[in-house]
């Protein structure tokens, strides 16, 4: 078990032997230090305790102010203050500022072990407390790994689990990047700490910033008090960045700071917060051509690139469709109580000839409308191409019929109708095909190009 050490700067007060031993006991290390020479700061940062001890210096606001300043950087550490002259004031000021208990010089043994007790209880419920708040996941879903390649990414995934290496994981939107990031924090020592994710797509910059680092009161119009960040939220757990591709350069430039000094600068705050958050980015571009075209520093991209796993679409791991496929129905099955249905191999050959542009998320919402839609217990090829055709257009064919067009000329159709349907809408469009804006577009590229070269 690991042991927790209290800081001790209280030095007009002596520290009975008794009361050094008694936590010894419990599991605490007490280092005494002096109050007068090195800053409180670089005492934190150097010793990492989970209980300050001092005594109120000088004029309480002031000493008020520096305790605001270290549990603002350190917001996991419970300050016990000690007055020589204590007064209701000064109480109140230094409570309000963030200190856990206050009491005055001089006190015997037993009331300083209570005071001190209840400090270590406060630093538990912090850390609970954030643990519950940013760690509400349950234990990631099983990945299934049939295919040659998926089992080589999982053995690669559980090494790199078990060191503190920063990964970045790539892979078209789908496939299942946040799983195998959550599969990487769950197998590794960290698993009992938070895991927080954030879509780097998701915010606008500035509000980006605030989100990954934080801010202090007033340090915009809005910011009515203190907050922090995804950061601090994940200290010595794991922070998920999702679709990293899409973060401004600014904010590129503070995550490399934070990676390499390990400390994060809240907006408008005047001090660096040390930090020990686990990095796992994921993008669905090719973060080295970002790099080339400019649009992703080149000394970031080296600082996340540690650890690199690509996961394959899932059109070319084919060995893992059909146990997908049961996993969901299985899945749904739990979920409403109901008797899990089965796959006739016609149904099974639709769906490994099917090429999947929305890859494993299309596959599970696919299986999710055959829980809904089909009343047998037996799912047969003829509910896989009705339910397909759901998404693309009721023109009388049936597009799941390898014998009619490719598996690529079958999927430029399905968007291409569901455009059509929606009146050129993407996202109504994404949404019907069960892929993602990003998917949709890339798509849409990628039959322009085929169109401009078909025409030279």
């Amino acid at each position: 078990m690991e042991r927790q050490k209290i800081l001790w700067t209280a030095s007009s007060v002596s520290l009975p032997t008794s009361l050094v031993e008694v936590l010894k006991d419990k599991g605490c290390d007490i280092v005494v230090a002096n109050g007068h020479g090195e800053r409180p700061e670089k005492q934190m940062e150097r010793i990492i305790p989970k209980v300050w001890v001092t005594e109120v210096t000088g004029n309480h606001a002031g000493f008020a102010r520096l305790v605001q300043d270290i549990t603002s950087r350190f917001p996991d550490i419970s300050v016990l203050a000690l007055s020589s002259t204590p007064t209701v004031e000064e109480a109140v000021n230094i409570i309000k500022s963030g200190a856990s208990e206050y009491m005055a010089l001089g006190a015997d043994p037993e009331r300083m072990m209570a005071a001190i007790e209840k400090c270590l209880q406060c630093f538990r419920r912090k850390r609970d407390a954030t643990a519950q708040r940013t760690n509400a996941y349950p234990a990631p879903r099983e990945i299934v790994a049939k295919d040659p390649a998926m089992k080589e990414l999982l053995e690669l995934a559980t090494k790199a689990a078990a060191r503190e290496a920063t990964v970045l994981i790539e892979g078209e939107s789908g496939v299942g990047k946040e799983v195998l990031a959550r599969y990487i924090h769950w197998s590794s020592p960290r698993k009992e700490r938070p895991f927080i994710a954030i879509n780097c797509a998701a915010l606008p910059e500035n509000l980006l910033e605030s989100e990954l680092f934080g801010h202090e009161k007033g340090a915009f119009t809005g910011a009515v008090g203190r907050k922090q960040g995804k950061f601090e939220l994940a200290n010595h757990g794991t922070l998920l960045l999702d679709e990293i591709s899409e973060m401004a350069p600014s904010i590129q430039a503070k995550l490399l700071r934070a990676l390499q000094e390990k400390q994060i600068d809240r907006v408008g705050g005047r001090y660096p917060i040390p930090v020990d958050a686990r990095v796992i980015a994921t993008t669905n571009r090719e973060l080295e051509r970002e790099v080339k075209e400019g649009n992703f520093r080149l000394d970031l991209y080296y600082r996340l690139n540690v650890v690199p796993l690509r996961i394959p679409p899932l059109r070319e791991r084919k060995a893992d469709i059909i146990a997908l496929a049961e996993l969901f129905l299985a899945r749904e099955a739990a979920e409403y109580g109901t008797k899990k249905k089965t796959l006739d191999k016609k149904a099974m050959s639709i769906l490994e000839q099917y090429h999947w542009p929305g890859n494993v998320r299309e596959l599970q919402n696919l299986m999710e409308r055959v829980c809904i839609f089909v009343d047998s217990e037996v799912v047969r090829h003829g509910d896989i191409e009705r339910l397909l055709r759901m998404t693309t257009v009721s023109d009388g064919k049936v597009l799941t019929d390898a014998n009619v067009m490719t598996l690529k000329e079958m999927e430029k159709k399905m968007i291409m109708t569901a455009l059509r349907d929606n009146n050129g809408n993407r996202t109504h469009a994404a949404k019907l095909l069960g892929i993602s804006v990003r998917t949709l577009r890339n798509k849409l590229k990628e039959y322009k190009e085929e169109a401009n070269t078909q025409s030279l």
